[in-house]
């Protein structure tokens, strides 16, 4: 393993921002990971993805330590499940195909978010109606202090809206170096409640969708609204949809009767914040070479040589904006550096 310096990262985060690392080493199996950590104990450390769900606004001087391990098998399986156990430094999207290819359900619906598989519990992502938490069985992770390694149960993570234990109460205390997916081989649950996939299919005049058909309708309602980030420099989703009590809701919604909203629970809806946006007329916006992409107001983009910074102010004027408009608060799902 060779350790690089002054290194740059703008080919690791799909921002395509530009920053520096000051020093760079990518770990290819959990003994690297676990020498590298042993080695640098009074190094500051940074750990590093697939870059997809940060935004990078500095430099970054700490030692970054790219997760790229590599794998995936079958652990177990029963004529209805099988137990998948894939390394953290798999692509997402190219796992979730290889889950389709061998008739595996679960995962469909959220096809082409960007990123690896070790990252997807920590904001425990999520489509098209589906999240990590319906198909995660555990994961291990490694302590960055000691190394030793800990398995977490779906019940330990403590999975939420965007939500897990690694955002909250062991923050930066563990590498997640691998994940176990309990998937169906048969009786899938198709779910094409959510969103466009219903019109989607029916466009392409399918009535009985296979777990692959569902999957190219979520890409094609994804590539329609979303740039692709090695096209244009981007994170997906800026911001959560804010979830707000019923009481609270009801008091704007008179204000605002058009508003969109979905019933998550008795007693709280989710309000979706792209329309929030759209409505505050940031949709397309452009200020130099960054903006709000013209398709998707959740998005916003890197049209070439914008700062983390660039793209950081528009976010908080959309945020304040929002604010004053309709006195809702929305968060950012992007971890910002």
């Amino acid at each position: 393993m060779e350790i690089l310096h002054n290194f740059s990262l703008k080919k690791y985060n799909t921002f395509s921002i530009e920053a520096k690392a000051k020093h760079f080493v990518a770990v290819h199996s959990a003994a690297d990971l676990k020498t590298i950590l042993q080695e640098n104990k009074s190094q500051r450390k940074f750990i590093l993805g697939g870059g997809s769900n940060m935004l990078l606004t500095k430099d970054i001087d700490a030692l970054v330590i790219h997760i790229d391990l590599k794998g995936k098998k079958i652990i177990a399986e029963n004529d209805d499940f099988v137990w998948v156990e894939s390394q953290a430094g798999e692509n997402w999207h190219q796992f979730v195909l290889w889950a389709i290819d061998q008739n595996f359900g679960g995962l469909e619906n959220m096809s082409l978010i960007p990123g690896n598989v070790g990252t997807t519990p920590v904001q425990n992502i999520g489509a098209y109606g589906a999240e990590i938490k319906d198909t995660f069985v555990s994961c291990e992770a490694m302590t960055r202090e000691n190394q030793e390694i800990k398995t977490f149960t779906k019940d330990e993570c403590h999975f939420g809206y965007r939500e897990s234990v690694f955002k909250n109460e062991v923050k930066d205390q563990y590498v997640i170096t691998s994940v176990v997916f309990k998937l169906t081989k048969r009786n899938h649950k198709i779910n094409t409640s959510y969103g466009d996939i219903t019109t989607e299919l029916a466009k392409n005049s399918i009535s009985n969708p296979t777990l692959k058909d569902v999957s190219n309708a979520v890409i094609a309602i994804r590539q329609s609204k979303l740039p692709d980030p090695a096209a244009l420099g981007n994170s997906g989703s800026f911001f959560k949809n804010p979830i707000l009590l019923k009481s609270d809701f009801e008091k704007i919604h008179q204000q605002f009767p058009e508003m969109k909203y979905y019933d998550v629970s008795e007693t709280e809806v989710k309000v979706p914040a792209g329309w929030l946006i759209e409505q505050a007329g940031f949709k397309g916006k452009r200020f130099g070479d960054a903006g709000i992409h013209k398709n998707q107001a959740l998005v916003l983009v890197n049209y070439g040589n914008a700062t983390g910074q660039e793209i950081l102010n528009i976010s908080k004027n959309i945020q304040e904006t929002i604010f004053k408009t309709f006195g809702i608060h929305i968060e950012a799902e992007v971890n910002v550096i």
